[in-house]
């Protein structure tokens, strides 16, 4: 007796009775699920296709008719352990039910392109969120300290009345025209005072010496853009696709509250600290 019941093929046998009768309590004896699987063309082919994209070729008869059967374990599996209510309170399953969910509101709420009026409303009223960067275009002349010491004021003066400062510059690295370029890019790159001179400057004529992180310079100020809100063709890209999200959130949020509507909420209280 004592050796039967160490038999492993006894204890598959009790836990294989155990499951069934936990299946019959909860299910009542009818598990209540769609008893045909109907395994479809287009599933076979999604299969067949699948299998391709990983292997690079077709699958042979017996593959497909492996994955085929695999599929149906998983639905067969599925199906039976929705009708033991196994899905209940798993947080991942919950989860991944809802945001399916999400998406087939995303997909019914549908692609409607938007007319230049609305987006144009849309900038309007997010103007901030697309305002561009204060930029310049500027030229610049280098003056390096190390070289000219006690003639660095001196020398720059002579290069601002003369017709051609540049001829009258140092050697560098740093570039002698920059167009359109952000002043934070500036900054990086000649250092913030530098950057931030240059933001006061007016526009035509040469002006210096404005210091940077390498020396001095001599500067004359092309162009400058201010910050502020562009026009709609500038960040049409970038405002539609904004434009887009916001309406797949309001349909989302809207169809939720037109369901939450249906149902009762009930939220018991917390048991008081120390009970």
């Amino acid at each position: 007796m004592t050796r039967l019941l160490r038999e492993p093929l006894l204890h598959f046998a009790v836990l294989g009775a155990a499951l069934f009768a936990l299946y019959g309590a909860v299910s009542g004896g009818d598990s209540g699920t769609d008893r045909e699987i109907v395994v479809t063309r287009g599933r076979v082919e999604s299969l067949s296709a699948g299998f391709e994209r990983s292997w690079n070729r077709a699958p042979t008869d017996a593959e497909l008719a492996g994955l085929v059967e695999g599929w149906v374990r998983d639905e067969v599996l599925y199906r039976e352990g929705l009708a033991l209510g196994l899905e209940r309170d798993d947080v991942v399953v919950r989860k991944r039910v809802g945001q399916k969910f999400e998406l087939l509101a995303e997909d019914a709420v549908g692609s409607v392109p938007p007319t230049d009026a609305a987006l144009q409303a849309w900038l309007d009223s997010h103007a901030a969120d697309y305002a561009q960067p204060p930029s310049a275009s500027f030229e610049q002349v280098y003056f390096d300290p190390r070289k000219r010491r006690d003639s660095l004021q001196r020398d720059v003066e002579r290069a601002l009345a003369s017709r051609d400062p540049a001829a009258l510059g140092d050697p560098t690295l740093l570039p002698a025209r920059l167009e359109n370029v952000r002043l934070r890019d500036v900054a990086s790159q000649f250092g913030p005072t530098f950057a931030r001179d240059l933001a006061a400057l007016p526009l035509g004529g040469w002006r210096g010496p404005v210091g940077s992180s390498y020396g001095a310079h001599l500067v004359r100020v092309t162009a400058r853009t201010e910050p502020g809100p562009p026009a709609l063709d500038a960040v049409r890209e970038a405002v539609a696709r904004d434009w887009e999200a916001e309406r797949t959130r309001a349909a989302k949020d809207a169809l939720y509250q037109r369901l939450r509507a249906n149902y009762q909420v009930t939220v018991e209280p917390a048991e008081a600290a120390g009970q």
